[in-house]
């Protein structure tokens, strides 16, 4: 696998002057191409109002060309969101739920793919079936055990938000195919760091917004529907982009889209979509397995690196079972005392429940990771 030119890649992010930026889990930093995209429609819409709307539609039609790349899927599956929870919000409220059905997700899931599950309880009587993370990990067999005959739906992150840890989604996905389970996939913290392959993994419904690892604006977030589960999700918010024929309007007609886009309600965020296009073409120029590697590669000399200095990792060190975070914890520090130690440095990370989250990308450096581990203490 070739060795990503850092130096090469590190001038399309001008934060590289000022930070060593390590918080791509929480919101990351823009390249300078998807700044420049989203300035020339801001330019455009200033200067010439809707005149160009046709370029802001071949613009959106050519993101969601590279989003379904980028996870392996057609064209037909992919519609644009506002964010994460919209998507898992749709997955949530289009099942069709019967009183006693349960849905199965972990205890240690960001709340964005807990409350629309936990909603269900009142409206229908769904159980909410929490896996708990044992040592970091949420074991397959803990999920299959709470599985039952009224399981309707299992869903995930890919990549757990806190931990860090890598769900085997294609185990879990195969399971799934298999009982005829719904599969609903949050991949906010693998997109754009990991590859990600729908079909392999048997994902029914996928849902990340771009303001992290795609390294895209916030409030531009891909969702995926396979094709063969389209029909059988309700869509709980049609509206009038969502039907066939939507700019003929008034000839009424609920007749929906034949595709995934019968799920984009309403017009686009598409000073947002222009900036999601950018992020991506960037990073399928640089290549996804490039990436994957590169950022294992660091993340693995950081973990290294905290235990020889005494550090508590929480998140595992297999390859496998991790992507982009590392998170570990300090007997003598609390996790402010060690954000506040590497912010006074320009290091820039984030606290997540008890321990301090890195989480570095492909244009960061070794020579970053090795900064960032002379500042903290020995323990």
């Amino acid at each position: 696998m070739p060795k990503i030119a850092t130096d090469k890649w590190r001038a399309e992010f001008p934060v590289t002057n000022t930070y060593i930026y390590m918080n791509h889990a929480g919101v990351a930093p823009l390249s300078r191409r998807a700044a420049e995209a989203m300035t020339a429609f801001v330019e455009d819409a200033k200067i010439n109002g809707a005149v160009n709307v046709d370029d802001w539609v071949e613009t959106a039609e050519q993101c969601r060309s590279l989003a379904a790349k980028l996870i392996n899927a057609d064209t037909s599956e992919i519609a644009f969101m506002k964010n994460t929870t919209q998507g898992i919000l749709i997955a949530a409220n289009g099942i069709d739920w019967h009183q006693g059905d349960n849905v199965v997700t972990s205890a240690v899931e960001f709340p964005a793919n807990i409350y629309p599950w936990w909603s269900l309880n009142e409206r229908y009587g769904v159980e909410t079936r929490m896996v708990p993370q044992i040592e970091g990990r949420i074991q397959i067999e803990d999920i299959i055990s709470a599985i039952d005959e009224n399981t309707r739906a299992v869903t995930i992150s890919h990549v757990e938000f806190a931990s860090g840890f890598r769900n085997d989604i294609r185990a879990i996905g195969e399971i799934c195919n298999e009982r005829d389970i719904w599969f609903v996939v949050d991949a906010i913290q693998s997109l754009g760091a990991i590859d990600v392959d729908v079909k392999s993994a048997y994902v029914d419904i996928l849902a990340a917004d771009g303001h992290k690892w795609l390294l895209a604006p916030e409030g531009a977030a891909i969702f995926y529907c396979a094709n063969d589960k389209l029909e059988r999700l309700i869509n709980t918010n049609i509206g009038w982009a969502s039907v066939v024929n939507p700019r003929d309007f008034l000839n009424y007609d609920l007749t929906q889209k034949p595709d995934a886009t019968r799920f984009e309600e309403g017009s686009y965020n598409s000073v947002g979509l222009y900036g999601l296009k950018a992020a991506i073409e960037l990073l399928l120029e640089v290549g996804i397995s490039n990436i994957e590697t590169h950022i294992l590669q660091i993340t693995e000399n950081l973990i290294q690196g905290l235990e020889t200095k005494g550090y508590c990792v929480i998140t595992p060190t297999r390859n496998s079972e991790r992507a982009g975070i590392v998170s570990f914890e300090s007997d003598r520090n609390t996790p402010a005392e060690l954000f506040e130690m590497l912010n006074k440095k320009n290091i820039i990370t984030a606290e997540r429940g008890r321990g301090l989250r890195v989480s570095p990308h492909f244009y960061n450096t070794e020579s970053e990771i090795q900064r960032l581990l002379d500042i903290l203490p020995e323990l």
